[in-house]
């Protein structure tokens, strides 16, 4: 079966200006967004990896997963799936960009994102239907709704702008050099407050940590990041949906160091 692609834009009345200050008036390009799904390859461990490749108008921009301090990130519902166990996502290192004096942090004028499928059943075929919202911007940002759907293969050989794209991801934070990671957590009023003294080399020069939970539903600040020799701390508040203090898992903690030169180190888990 072809590959089916549905886009519609959720516009919901005026569009967003990504930072306030002065109106902004910028036409809407007709090819601002095309979204495919790569069917990709059942792998030796029966997973299939797929990826979404989302192709964006020239100039604009679409988000990661945790989009800085003004973007919109992504959401996915996988609702009509048919023998999908699992998902994960195998994320490219993400660019860094100054938009009205916010940081944010997204892909410019193209995405490909590596979708790994664990089967219920890997000897049974795999048909993955999702429904994406996502924000696509440049001076102004356009809330966006897609559906993609496909037949995965389970024959097709391995797919090099997939190959690609896993290639692209962000450094092991043990291969980066790292040789401890610690977090402590002290409640707050609302929440906790996370710090991770990390100890690993200059990532570069003008570093800066994102802090990430597995649960999505807690909100956290931007991270305050220093460093001391060795030594690299990120400092950050936790804010879950009651505004209460709660149970800090420490193996859900992940941590992504920008160095300001292109590189980006990904840390998953610390200890106490």
């Amino acid at each position: 079966m072809n590959i089916k692609t549905i886009i519609s834009a959720a516009f919901a009345g005026s569009m967003t200006l990504l930072a306030a200050g002065p109106a902004i008036s910028q036409a809407v390009p007709d090819n601002l967004l095309n979204a495919e799904l790569r069917k990709g390859w059942r792998m030796s461990d029966g997973d299939q990896m797929a990826a979404l490749r989302l192709t964006l108008a020239p100039g604009w921009k679409t988000y990661w997963r945790a989009p800085g301090e003004g973007g919109i990130p992504p959401s996915f519902n996988w609702t009509g799936s048919r023998n999908i166990a699992g998902v994960s996502f195998h994320w490219p290192k993400p660019q860094v960009y100054d938009v009205n004096g916010v940081r944010v942090i997204g892909y410019r004028d193209e995405l490909v994102l590596p979708i790994e499928f664990t089967p219920v059943d890997p000897t049974q075929p795999v048909s993955v239907s999702a429904a994406i919202d996502l924000g696509v911007c440049d001076e102004i940002c356009v809330p966006m709704s897609i559906t993609v759907s496909a037949e995965l293969d389970s024959t097709a050989k391995p797919d090099p702008m997939i190959e690609a794209a896993l290639t692209a991801r962000p450094e092991d934070a043990a291969k980066a050099g790292l040789s401890a990671a610690r977090c402590s957590a002290e409640p707050i009023r609302d929440g906790l407050r996370m710090t991770a003294n990390m100890t690993i080399p200059q990532v570069g020069p003008d570093e800066f940590a994102v802090v990430e939970l597995a649960d999505t539903s807690v909100w956290i600040s931007p991270a305050d990041t220093r460093r001391s020799g060795g030594d690299l701390t990120a400092t950050a508040d936790m804010v879950p949906p009651n505004a209460q203090p709660f149970a800090l898992d420490r193996s859900s903690i992940r941590i992504t160091i920008f160095g300001g030169s292109g590189r980006v180190v990904d840390l998953q888990g610390c200890t106490g």
